[in-house]
């Protein structure tokens, strides 16, 4: 397989240099990913307007999507990034490794989600029909599913990059999930 350099700033269109400036003051560096995403001229651009549109959920759920759908599609680079942005929108190590695992029993709403969101993730979009029931008795609506939806879809375009380019991992390392 072709190996992907991580393109540097000098390296990309001028559109992209204005977002990896803007990343540079917001998270301190461009993270490897996000770089390697600027080998296209507008994929970039296309994928940061989607991560950052308005969403019923809350940081905290799109987090917890995040890092199911990352674990679910064996993606190592977006488990170790959002393990590290749970932690800052609140989550702690035993809760984020439950969450990797498929569930939260540390919050049952929390809990709806993060099975709904693995559920659509494994079949393809094809959510087991008492998971969405379970989803709507926890308090969520057709609204935040149609969102759940958008997330997975979302965290799955990062998964793939990952996969099909194999960038080095710049996020803090995390643990293995025991089978």
């Amino acid at each position: 397989m072709k190996t992907f350099a991580i393109p540097t700033r000098e390296q990309v269109t001028p559109e992209n240099q204005v977002i990896f400036d803007t990343l540079t003051k917001v998270v301190g560096r461009v993270p490897n990913l996000f770089a390697v995403f600027a080998t296209s001229d507008h994929a970039l651009a296309n994928y940061i307007t989607l991560s950052n549109g308005k969403t019923s959920l809350r940081a905290k759920e799109k987090e917890a999507v995040n890092l199911i759908v990352s674990q679910v599609n064996d993606c190592a680079y977006c488990s170790a990034a959002h393990t590290a942005i749970a932690k800052m929108n609140g989550f702690n190590d035993d809760q984020i490794v439950e969450i990797r695992g498929g569930s939260a029993s540390f919050d049952p709403k929390i809990d709806a989600l993060v099975k709904v969101a693995k559920s659509i993730t494994e079949n393809k979009g094809h959510a087991d029909h008492q998971l969405v029931e379970n989803f709507y008795a926890a308090g969520y609506t057709q609204a935040n599913l149609i969102d759940v939806a958008v997330a997975v879809g979302d965290k799955t375009i990062t998964n793939y990059v990952y996969a099909l380019t194999q960038v080095p991992v710049d996020w803090p390392a995390i643990p293995e999930l025991v089978k």
